[in-house]
């Protein structure tokens, strides 16, 4: 799902940007924060980059097992015809 460093890295970015006056409750608005977030991400369908790059690879493969399949069916239909 979604990475724990990556949530933690932007609920500090969002705390850190709230005015001065917020500095006494910014332990609590980044763990209200947080909670938010990640309910959020968790009702969305995301992936990891790590899934996404394998499967972009099977994909990639599966393109070039295609690609040969239709040379292989191109040079047979060149036989066929003479």
């Amino acid at each position: 799902m979604f990475d724990p460093k990556q949530l933690d890295e932007l609920t500090r970015r969002v705390a850190d940007a709230l005015p001065p006056g917020f500095s006494d409750i910014q332990g609590d608005v980044k763990k209200n924060l947080r909670a938010a977030m990640q309910a959020t991400f968790a009702k969305l369908d995301l992936v990891t980059r790590e899934e996404f790059e394998v499967q972009s690879a099977v994909l990639q493969r599966t393109r070039e097992k295609l690609e040969a399949l239709e040379a292989c069916v191109t040079d047979l239909e060149k036989q066929i015809k003479g």
